[in-house]
């Protein structure tokens, strides 16, 4: 008898899952299929997961195609189960490709590519699932698609380019349904847009899709104009949807941990807000503006958006190319500086100066898992941890789905006004 398992959430089941199953089951004579705990999808960083444990066991067992149906409950089960049940052949999805492979010393992987165009008109007008397309001029998703899957309500089906070729490799490179040179087709059957082409074009293609009723996530800065900024966001407004940036700072559990602290009187009256920032580390190496940003978003999370004063003070080399800057943002009784740098070696950090101590977040800040603070008069160096999966976005995702669920148009963790503010600072920066 040929055994194989496979495993999965099952959240708000669906055609794609019924697949998977059914293709697993014709590779043996005898299924088993994991149905995750919650507790292990909190501890993987699986958000939003809507279906008990009992309801989810309930969906596959409806399908009639499993002969047993086991709980995953903690990271490496699958060995012990592949060895405790004898099994011959481990099914799981295409976009987990690779990451298997040393189970191949046990028995065989297989990956089965993902079922396509799952979200059906019924299940769109339920709210149970959301479509997602993305709008790119690059083959790089940010990591965007894997962090989707860790987001129950939320299917990415759809990629625009104004390249024909560029949509179909980044279709090809991450198994989307369907990609289009068309902007008008492209938002035709789609729910959420993330927009993340060069700044250039950002504040057209998120106009373009308001008009058309979409919820937007833009990557940011998405414009450096703070009077076309407030018009998408009321254009937003007038149309019921959400638009968010891609500041995954703001949805970080350790920032936010951060930021209450400090307002709390953590080390006394905020004195300097110090950070250090170096444009190769940032993301990759993005633009000056869109490091920046986050830089000037840490700063008024800590310290409020009435900055009474900004200069800045950057470094050309010979070939007139941008190698440095320190930028000071004056407040009535505090001073925040932010460093960035290219080519020269920068420490990244961010240090916040109080009365009565300091708080330190070491190397990529800007991913704050941790913090550490020096309080004046103990002997003893505090830290707080809040370690999170990924890079963040999907917390910015599960967010949007908390703000669509309860009808909001404005995101509380980046509120309109305080994007708006970035960049009326980042205008008085560039001239």
């Amino acid at each position: 008898m040929k055994k194989v398992i496979t495993y999965g959430t099952f959240d708000l089941f669906h055609k794609g899952h019924y697949n998977i199953i059914k293709r697993a089951k014709a590779l043996g004579d005898y299924l088993i299929v994991g149905v995750t705990s919650e507790s292990f999808d909190i501890e993987r960083g699986k958000l939003n997961v809507r279906d008990s444990l009992i309801t989810r066991i309930e969906n596959v067992r409806k399908t009639g195609l499993a002969d047993e149906i086991i709980i995953e409950e903690y990271q490496g089960q699958k060995v012990s189960d592949i060895i405790k049940y004898d099994i011959d052949i481990l099914v799981v999805g295409s976009d987990w490709r690779g990451k298997f492979d040393y189970l191949k010393n046990y028995c065989d992987v297989i990956y089965l590519e993902r079922t396509k165009n799952i979200s059906s008109t019924k299940l769109r007008s339920e709210g149970i699932i959301f479509n997602i397309g993305v709008v790119t001029d690059s083959i790089e998703d940010n990591d965007f698609v894997q962090e989707s899957k860790y987001v129950s309500g939320i299917h990415v089906e759809r990629v625009f380019s104004e390249e024909q070729e560029v949509a179909q490799r980044f279709c090809d490179k991450y198994e989307l349904d369907s990609c289009w040179n068309d902007y008008g087709e492209f938002l035709s059957d789609v729910d959420i847009v993330y927009v993340k082409t060069g700044l250039n074009k950002r504040a057209e293609y998120i106009e373009t899709a308001l008009k058309h009723g979409k919820y937007v996530i833009s990557d940011s800065p998405m414009t450096l104009s703070s009077d076309r900024l407030r018009r998408l966001f009321e254009l937003a407004r007038e149309n019921n949807v959400v638009l968010i940036e891609r500041m995954t700072l703001v949805y970080l559990r350790a920032f936010n941990q951060l930021v209450w602290l400090v307002h709390s009187n953590l080390v006394g009256d905020l004195v300097s807000v110090k950070c250090s920032i170096s444009q190769d580390d940032f993301d990759g190496g993005r633009t000056f503006n869109e490091t920046v940003c986050t830089a000037i978003c840490a700063v008024l999370k800590l310290l409020g958006k009435n900055c009474q004063e900004v200069r800045t003070n950057a470094v050309r080399n010979h070939d007139g190319e941008f190698v440095y800057d320190m930028i000071s943002m004056k407040y009535e009784n505090a001073l925040a500086t932010i460093e960035i740098g290219t080519t020269v070696d920068i420490e990244n950090e961010l240090v916040i100066i109080g009365s009565n101590g300091r708080v330190t977040i070491p190397n990529d800040w800007w991913n704050t898992g941790y913090f550490e603070a020096n309080i004046s008069g103990k002997e003893f160096l505090k830290r707080y941890s809040f370690n999170f999966e990924g890079n963040g976005f999907r917390y910015l995702l599960q967010e949007l789905m908390i703000m669509i669920g309860d009808k909001r148009t404005e995101c509380t963790r980046l509120f309109y006004d305080e994007s708006v503010k970035i960049i009326e600072i980042l205008e008085r920066i560039n001239k």
